[in-house]
């Protein structure tokens, strides 16, 4: 089962960084904020850092998403994708619990997906990945 629950675990937070970065970039979905509505929220989490910074931690955080998001996909250096997943998504939590409160993080399951993201990084090996494949 622990094979199963690896491989879950990877396509699901892989799945959750894709269709944020989709929505951000309007590439599946008609009706979201868009590029813009992205700066507004990250301005938003992010309240206590200087507005001029915004930009710059928006497209570093679509940029992580994405790099991350693949690598867990496939399977490729997923200790290593694990543990940025759950470092990203932790700093996003705290972030959002400074800027709006704990309730927040807790609403949107971020520590839980850090949580996720941090148990996957500690298993000992991923059978269906390309770490499998490059290690036989």
């Amino acid at each position: 089962m622990t094979n199963i629950a690896s491989l879950l675990l990877r396509l699901s937070l892989s799945a959750g960084f894709l269709s944020a970065v989709a929505s951000r970039l309007n590439i599946f979905y008609k009706n979201a904020a868009g590029w813009q509505g992205f700066l507004q929220y990250t301005a938003q989490v992010n309240s206590f850092l200087p507005q001029s910074f915004i930009p710059v931690v928006a497209v570093i955080s679509t940029i992580l998403e994405t790099i991350l998001a693949l690598l867990l996909l496939f399977g490729y250096q997923t200790r290593y994708a694990a543990t940025g997943t759950a470092i990203l998504t932790l700093l996003f939590a705290v972030a959002m619990a400074i800027s709006s409160g704990i309730k927040e993080p807790l609403d949107y399951s971020v520590f839980a997906f850090s949580a996720g993201a941090f148990l996957l990084s500690t298993l000992p090996s991923y059978r269906w990945s390309i770490d499998r494949l490059l290690s036989q």
